[in-house]
């Protein structure tokens, strides 16, 4: 249903090095090497879709606008240049690693700086190529909050779960190995059952979000040795993230995937829109999982620096509820800003998100482009359940239709304009 009313677009900013960021500026040739790269990585990895995912790409320059394409666009923004093509992306376009249509095609986005490494660059850019062709594999684009993964227990089985799968990736043997995958199964099926219901909304992001970062993995062209660093790293990076709720599934797909594919490489063409992967992964991995997984036994919690992870986490706890306490005054109880979406794009950092519960999501860092004008906040926002409407602080500067409050910046479009509720003191966007 939401579909009908707005595209979502999620901004997952990667630390990255720049690729030649000090050895070459940013020229036709150079971009040009760069789609050469990945075009042959696609054709490379035809087999795993059975498919070529080399499609249209825009390089975009947060800080300038300015695009970089291996294809005009059907309006002649792009204009060629050597055998690309550049151009400028407009204002009401938000910038992001996605994919969105634009000038009568389906493109990946994807924000420069590229990553110094190939491998990543592969990884990242296949990634954004399957969301363009994902429909028509019959991959349907939902990315659901798994809001369990902010609560304390349910950020302890997680990292439980990761902690398993580093020691099978580690792992000096396949006994060795085929343990720690079933821990690591066991530790989320008790996660699914501490949260009612998380199953399926973390198998939607995984079908989303993770199929298209094993994708990325499968056609990066990485050696086995390769592939373990890979893992250990972005494990080691994940648990630092402020939050898991969005980004888990950029970890725990490609890793499960991995290990399914030493049995069949073409496993992902098994799965459809229905599949539930956690059980997919435990029928092809050939795992058993105790009937009763109401209780961990003590000794593998212990196994995988459990101890130290529940310290972690209550401590963790205790400063997020003192957060939450801060966003419902900030957002709910005190007066503020409320504007109702109409026809809106967003883009926002997945990894530092924070919930509210049943009063909705809190995104430090948001940009909203909607029929009333372009929103940016630098310090908070907090999105309704329903993606209904965005409540920020009240405004503090009015000039003319530049609105400014703490931490956000309104443009308003001509026939909209700022509205005081005396009544119960909060502001509104009506249109004139």
């Amino acid at each position: 249903m939401l579909k009908k009313y707005f595209t979502l677009f999620l901004c997952f900013i990667c630390n990255m090095t720049v690729w030649g960021q000090e050895k070459q500026p940013l020229d036709p040739a150079f971009i040009s090497r760069y789609f050469k790269e990945i075009k042959k990585a696609a054709e490379q990895g035809f087999g795993v879709w059975n498919r070529d995912l080399y499609g249209n790409i825009l390089l975009v320059d947060p800080a300038t606008r300015q695009l970089y394409s291996n294809n005009p666009d059907l309006n002649n923004v792009l204009k060629p240049t050597h055998d690309i093509y550049q151009g400028r992306l407009p204002d009401d376009i938000n910038i992001a690693n996605t994919s969105f249509q634009w000038g009568g095609k389906v493109w990946a986005m994807i924000m420069l700086p590229l990553p110094d490494d190939k491998y990543e660059r592969v990884n990242l850019s296949v990634h954004e190529l399957f969301h363009t062709a994902q429909a028509s594999l019959g991959f349907v684009q939902n990315n659901k909050e798994s809001n369990h993964l902010d609560q304390k227990e349910g950020r302890i089985f997680l990292r439980l779960e990761l902690e398993a799968l580093k020691k099978a990736i580690l792992a000096a043997t396949s006994n060795e190995q085929k343990k720690h995958l079933s821990n690591a199964l066991m530790l989320r099926k008790h996660r699914n059952v501490l949260f009612p219901g998380s199953d399926d909304i973390e198998n939607q992001l995984e079908l989303n979000e993770g199929i298209a970062e094993y994708t990325g993995f499968a056609m990066s062209g990485r050696t086995k040795e390769q592939a373990k660093l890979h893992f250990v790293s972005n494990l080691e990076t994940f648990i630092e993230n402020p939050t898991y709720v969005r980004s888990f599934a950029y970890t725990t797909t490609p890793i499960y995937g991995y290990f399914v594919s030493f049995k069949n490489k073409n496993w992902n063409q098994e799965i459809s829109a229905k599949t539930n992967l956690t059980d997919f992964f435990i029928e092809k991995l050939n795992i058993k999982i105790p009937d009763d997984i109401k209780s961990i036994p003590e000794k593998v919690i212990e196994e995988y620096n459990g101890l130290s992870i529940i310290a972690q986490e209550k401590i963790r706890d205790q400063k997020i509820q003192a957060k939450i306490a801060e966003y419902k005054a900030r957002f709910i109880e005190n007066p503020h800003f409320e504007i109702t979406f109409e026809k809106m794009n967003i883009s926002f950092d997945p990894r530092n998100i924070l919930s509210l519960e049943d009063k909705g999501t809190v995104y430090p860092n948001v940009r909203v482009t909607d029929d009333w004008g372009i929103l940016e906040v630098s310090k908070a926002a907090l999105i309704c359940p329903d993606w209904s409407r965005i409540s920020i602080g009240i405004p503090e500067k009015i000039n003319g239709s530049t609105i400014e409050g703490d931490g956000w910046i309104l443009k308003l479009k001509e026939n909209y304009k700022v509205s005081k509720d005396e009544k119960d003191r909060n502001y509104i966007l009506i249109k004139q």
